[in-house]
């Protein structure tokens, strides 16, 4: 990989960061307080292309590519955690799929609104039981009547539930179990059967609202099944793939932000006489900041990349992924250090980054699940 951005990504770090400075960043605290939908930032992005920003053009995206996409959501997240998860989800999980394993007539009547930011998406896969282990865990099943698809059982953590319009469930389709025992699913969140319970409370990210589902005899024609029956299992580990590389954008872009608060109050509090950024102590966290967020970016960028060269990228998504999450934890955790009492308030914003980072580690994998697979892969 040449490792420098072409100027049509650099024009789309531009174009977000402008967006997230004007009506992102002012938003995000309150945003955070108030678990508020971030609405108005998303219709703005929706009218900038950037809800379908890698999706291809005849299905109502911006055409760009995976690279452009990684850096829209880590300038997103450099603004508001809660935003950045939102677009991730919406853009990887639901369009992502849509667009790969979609059927002509799914892409126009499901991805095109989607793309064009006229809905937003989401993907159910975790259940009460199934979280790892999806192969063996998901009970949810959906059972074949004449033309349809009659799905009962839940799912929970769902991001965007209640807010799309669109949902990807992952069900059982074959009792027999196997790897091809699972199914994709297109589900309209207006289908009846389908029910969503309050957002749930969570330590961070409070403006993306995650969900537990309850579906009870939903009822879909048999056309919604995405991509080949059966494949639901090699389907989801592959926008799994893509949602790494996603998350390990996003907290690039909280560290990002934590370090810029840290070096921004390094500068302006004094101690014994001097700005503590003359401190060899807080010099040191600043250079380590510096050092590992940028080596953490470029990771994620070349997982990027070898996406949009058609090449194996599972590998570098899951090193990218926990590389990127684990550095953005120890990252906001300095920055409140080198923020001392004040980093613990709320009036500073590297309180809310951390908390909002500590779901990176967990989300689309946790920091175990990405050692198993990086070590069965170098291992093979």
């Amino acid at each position: 990989m040449d490792f420098r951005l072409t100027d049509e990504q650099e024009g789309v770090r531009r174009l977000v960061r402008d967006v997230v400075e004007k009506e992102v960043k002012p938003l995000a605290a309150h945003t955070d307080e108030t678990g508020e939908f971030p609405w108005g930032p998303l219709r703005t992005m929706a009218g900038l292309g950037l809800l379908g920003l890698n999706i291809p053009e005849p299905y109502g995206g911006a055409g760009a590519d995976h690279v452009s996409a990684a850096i829209l959501v880590e300038e997103i997240g450099r603004g508001c955690g809660s935003t950045g998860l939102i677009v991730a989800a919406h853009l990887g999980l639901a369009c992502g799929p849509l667009n790969k394993f979609g059927s002509e007539a799914q892409k126009q009547r499901f991805l095109v609104p989607l793309a064009r930011g006229e809905a937003i998406g989401c993907l159910g896969l975790t259940e009460p039981g199934a979280g790892s282990d999806l192969a063996g865990g998901v009970r949810t099943f959906a059972e074949k009547q004449g033309d349809a698809w009659v799905i009962n059982g839940s799912k929970m953590w769902l991001t965007n539930g209640a807010e799309a319009k669109t949902a990807i469930l992952l069900c059982r389709t074959d009792r027999a179990g196997g790897s091809r025992s699972l199914s994709q699913i297109i589900v309209p969140t207006d289908t009846p059967g389908l029910s969503f319970g309050k957002p749930e409370k969570k330590m961070g990210l409070n403006g993306s609202h995650t969900y537990a589902v309850s579906i009870e005899n939903v009822t879909v024609p048999l056309e919604n099944v995405l991509g080949r029956e059966g494949y639901g299992l090699h389907q989801t580990l592959e926008a799994l793939d893509g949602g790494r590389v996603a998350i390990g954008a996003l907290s690039v872009g909280l560290a990002q932000a934590a370090y810029e608060a840290a070096v921004a109050y390094a500068k302006e509090r004094k101690t014994f006489g001097k700005a503590i950024a003359e401190h060899q102590a807080i010099q040191e966290k600043i250079a380590n900041m510096a050092t590992t967020i940028e080596a953490a970016r470029w990771l994620v960028y070349r997982a990027a990349w070898l996406r949009d060269q058609g090449q194996p990228f599972t590998l570098i998504a899951a090193q990218a992924k926990l590389f990127a999450t684990e550095i953005a934890e120890k990252v906001c955790f300095d920055a409140i250090q080198i923020h001392g009492g004040y980093g613990y308030s709320r009036e500073y914003p590297v309180e809310r980054i951390y908390r909002d980072n500590r779901l990176m580690a967990i989300g689309e994998g946790t920091s175990e699940i990405q050692r198993m697979v990086i070590a069965r892969a170098v291992l093979a």
